[in-house]
């Protein structure tokens, strides 16, 4: 799975989570400015190959008669367009060297801005923040599953793509994702 926008501020609540509880880093100015930086590192990761994507669909929408010709499989080409235009917008393609990026710059975020003490390695705290952004991955399709199979057994039926569904689903994933302790 790839983490999209809306699951940034997820994300950056079980990082500064699994930083406290290692006992390994102290807060110097309490978990929510953590929160705040992890959520603003990701969202300006995911914000960057948002726009890598946007190229690519431009790309493929000025060349559409031409691509068409070549009866070219569309996904296909828009990964290799992607793989070809990545390096023009500092993005990793590779999940896990994207995911080992993301930990970097946020524990370089976390100590430039003073918001984090610790007496261990660099790599060790990078590892935790690593941790963190995979398991929530890992453990987001569970969740999702729980959620939706919880909806599923609401007396009305709720219409996925709606509002109502959207609000219903957002406060059922959070209660979910508190439960398992990755929302404070």
């Amino acid at each position: 799975m790839r983490i999209r926008l809306p699951h940034a501020p997820y994300v950056a609540n079980k990082v500064a989570i699994d930083l406290l509880r290692s006992g390994l880093v102290t807060f110097t100015s309490g978990i929510e400015p953590v929160v705040k930086v992890v959520r603003e590192v990701l969202e300006e990761e995911l914000r960057r190959e948002m726009a890598l994507d946007e190229r690519v669909k431009e790309l493929m929408e000025e060349y559409e008669e031409e691509i068409e010709y070549t009866l070219a499989d569309s996904k296909q080409l828009f990964r290799m367009i992607k793989r070809r235009l990545a390096p023009e917008y500092d993005v990793l393609l590779n999940y896990e060297e994207r995911y080992n990026d993301y930990a970097h710059k946020i524990l370089k975020r976390l100590y430039d801005e003073d918001l984090i003490y610790y007496e261990i390695s660099d790599n060790r705290v990078k590892n935790l923040i690593y941790d963190a952004i995979t398991g929530y991955i890992k453990s987001y399709d569970e969740i999702e599953g729980i959620v939706r199979e919880k909806m599923g057994h609401y007396k009305r039926k709720l219409v996925p793509g709606s509002e109502e569904y959207g609000i219903i689903f957002e406060r059922m994933l959070e209660e979910e994702l508190r439960k398992r302790g990755m929302l404070l």
